[in-house]
């Protein structure tokens, strides 16, 4: 008879990630408890979820849903951070961050996104990635920019008349004031 512990965990897993746009897979053993807690209060604020997952069970809900992670992404203690694209890329800036990193006891694994399969380095990659605000940000800078350019240009016109005529009434206070006749 199977475990029931291994079938409700497979059951919670597979209803969690049904929705889950993508995930990164990362090592994590050997922390102590405040490190553990500080790493997974960054998550839950990023929105992301992170679950520990007996790799066998984390290999056949993924496989049960289409995604064929390589084999070497289930070996040791295996943490899972899923959610929605930008939920895991903020899970992936928490596992970058330097004091996570000062640990060296969080690695990526592998990861999932949007349909592809990430490698380790790709997971990684994701860390790099700008969140959707700056990305926003950058937007704005591209599409006002050549706005604030025609609002400049179309100001320098009337300003540049004012200057030439301004130019032409001081010469002719140099001059004398005006033409004699």
């Amino acid at each position: 008879m199977p475990n029931l512990v291994n079938e409700w965990v497979v059951r919670e897993m597979t209803e969690d990630w049904k929705e889950a746009e993508a995930m990164v897979l990362v090592t994590f053993g050997g922390l102590d408890i405040p490190q553990t807690d500080h790493i997974r209060n960054e998550i839950a604020g990023k929105g992301a979820k992170l679950k520990m997952i007996r790799n066998r069970l984390a290999r056949k809900v993924l496989s049960d849903r289409g995604i064929d992670l390589p084999a070497d992404s289930f070996t040791g203690n295996t943490a899972v951070a899923y959610g929605d694209a930008e939920q895991v890329i903020g899970a992936a800036k928490v596992f970058t961050d330097k004091d996570v990193k000062k640990t060296k006891k969080v690695a990526f694994k592998a990861g999932f996104m949007q349909g592809e399969v990430l490698d380790a380095a790709d997971a990684a990659a994701l860390a790099d990635l700008p969140d959707r605000d700056t990305v926003n940000a950058m937007l704005l800078g591209v599409i006002s920019g050549p706005a604030r350019g025609l609002a400049t240009l179309i100001h320098a016109v009337p300003s540049s008349v004012a200057r030439v005529l301004q130019a032409r009434v001081d010469e002719g206070a140099e001059s004398g004031g005006g033409e004699e006749g």
